[in-house]
């Protein structure tokens, strides 16, 4: 019997070894197909590759992205029904955003193993506990440009780095609040992120100059409002030993140098790639990170040192989130606008209404599991058709606000997921626990600000 046990054992050891094989070789293949020029025919290929390394780990995903992915399979089989060619297009989107998303979690995987990690955790966690948060919430905000959520992958290893040395202390989870809050930001105001790229693709005749006027200083605004909503650090035996050895560590000169340098070959690669080859955006950044991981690994192997690519057997949960919601997305956007028609006006006098309630859908979607990238496509679908011209700055503005304060303040969103996985912090406590009352003030903040603009801007012409 004992036997027989053992051997049992060893099978199931040997199928959940397979099975995390099967996972990482075809998200690697997703990769691939993502990265490949569209004259290799096949940019349909990514989204069924990474349906199977998704439902390989079926027993990893949590509850929400079960259900997502069920969504998924329901459209997609309504959608091939109903409307083929919608169904291209959202798998040949999907196969994009599935390059881009495996390439910066890969890139964050590769950045773990660095030594400089150390080093820098001290640059970014000595000093008051003010100073401390701010640096962290802008360095994540800063990297977050040409990163999107990559920055979150950067910083939340810091974040692991110090929480495994020191233990769970209160400047790390206010540093994991600060790392969720810059990619806010970075979501509302930089003119790279995902939030903004489809609030002007659905507004094309809003400017971004226009937008990011107003949504910097928003975006600013709640930086500042979260310094106020953090743990108070009490002085214990382990942020006293953790000051003193912040104090006598090396120079962070050099390691920032050399991370800092990381960095800049990935967005210089990036804006080269986009800007001289004309390859889209996502594709340029998933090109730029992916070359910088292998040249990190062949680096290694001239130095005779161990390293191999990072297995992305892990990582079923933020693919199902990223890559399931732009499928639905693309559908959910096309039969909009097929059911509302083309002659349906909306009051003025409901505008700012709407204005003010559209962070709040954002929000609202987002807590019961819905990516921001699904909601921000239906909203701006849907409404850019029937909404004034000369109001679209407020529409912008509940898009990207709400989109920003989703992100950081529902645990479903990707970036809480990847924060949660690399330092161990639950993605629920994180998320929403430690943003709720920032959170509401800054939706009302957002809300009115939309409205304001919307009312403001229809009375005047």
């Amino acid at each position: 019997m004992a036997r027989q046990t053992a051997h049992t054992g060893q099978n199931l050891n040997n199928a959940h070894v397979w099975l995390q094989f099967i996972r990482s070789a075809f998200a690697y293949l997703a990769l691939l197909t993502g990265l490949l020029p569209t004259s290799a025919h096949v940019d349909l290929l990514g989204a069924p590759f990474i349906l199977i390394a998704v439902l390989a780990g079926w027993g990893d995903l949590r509850r929400s992205s079960r259900l997502l992915l069920a969504l998924v399979g329901f459209s997609g089989l309504a959608a091939w029904y109903w409307a083929p060619h919608m169904l291209l297009n959202a798998a040949t989107n999907t196969t994009h955003l599935t390059a881009l998303v495996v390439a910066v979690l890969l890139m964050s995987a590769s950045l773990r193993e660095s030594r400089d990690l150390g080093i820098l955790s001290g640059s970014l966690f000595g000093g008051k506990p003010l100073s401390r948060y701010l640096a962290l919430t802008f360095a994540t905000g800063f990297l977050a440009v040409p990163l999107n959520f990559g920055s979150v992958g950067v910083m939340s290893v810091v974040v692991a780095n110090v929480k495994q040395r020191w233990g769970d202390l209160s400047l790390t989870r206010n540093a994991a609040r600060a790392v969720l809050r810059g990619f806010a930001m970075s979501s509302i105001c930089s003119p790279l992120s995902i939030s903004v790229v489809i609030t002007l693709t659905f507004l094309p005749t809003l400017q971004l100059h226009q937008l990011i006027a107003v949504s910097l200083p928003f975006a600013t605004l709640y930086l500042l409002m979260g310094s106020v909503f953090r743990e108070p650090e009490i002085s214990s035996s382990g942020n006293d030993q953790l000051a003193s050895d912040f104090m006598t560590s090396e120079s962070p000169l050099l390691p920032w140098l050399r991370f800092t340098a990381y960095i800049a070959a990935i967005c210089i690669g990036t804006w080269v790639l986009s800007s001289f080859a004309q390859i889209r955006y996502s594709r340029a950044v998933a090109l730029s990170c992916t070359s910088a991981v292998v040249f990190s690994w062949l680096l290694k192997k001239l130095r005779r040192e161990q390293g191999r690519l990072p297995p992305m057997a892990q990582v079923s949960n933020e693919l199902v989130v990223m890559c399931g919601s732009a499928f639905l997305g693309v559908l959910a956007s096309g039969a909009g606008l097929y059911f509302l028609g083309a002659q349906f006006q909306i009051p003025l006098w409901a505008c700012p209404l709407i204005a003010f309630c559209v962070p709040l859908v954002l929000f609202i979607t987002g807590m019961a599991g819905l990516n921001p990238i699904v909601t921000g496509t239906l909203v701006g679908a849907i409404l850019a058709p029937i909404w004034p011209p000369v109001a679209l700055l407020g529409l912008g503005i509940g898009m990207v606000s709400g989109w920003g304060l989703t992100v950081a303040g529902t645990p479903y969103s990707a970036n809480s997921m990847l924060l949660s996985r690399i330092t161990g912090y639950d993605a629920i406590t994180a998320a929403l626990q430690w943003n709720f009352k920032l959170s509401m003030w800054s939706l009302l903040l957002a809300g009115l600000l939309a409205a304001s603009l919307t009312y403001w801007l229809t009375a005047t012409h």
